[in-house]
């Protein structure tokens, strides 16, 4: 499903969601293609969501235009050794 299609049915909601198709350009993450898995009335049960989120799953605010997501490299990780 297009972004576009998500924010007409769900209006000014967070939506969780699985990212089916996206392409990076530069330190950015654009999205294409999603499928919703759950919409949601309540700000604290999406912040919820959104903290448990792992890999394509991600929670967002039909508010936004695109799904822009910045990618941000990690300095400091120490391996073990």
């Amino acid at each position: 499903m297009k972004w576009k299609e998500v924010r007409n049915i769900y209006p000014n909601m967070f939506v969780k969601l699985k990212v089916l198709n996206s392409h990076i350009d530069g330190n950015k993450r654009y999205v294409e293609d999603v499928a919703v898995i759950k919409a949601f009335d309540d700000n604290k049960e999406a912040t919820r969501e959104l903290v448990r989120a792992r890999d394509d799953v991600i929670v967002y605010h039909t508010g936004n235009e695109k799904i822009e997501i910045e990618i941000k490299k990690i300095f400091g990780y120490r391996g073990v050794g």
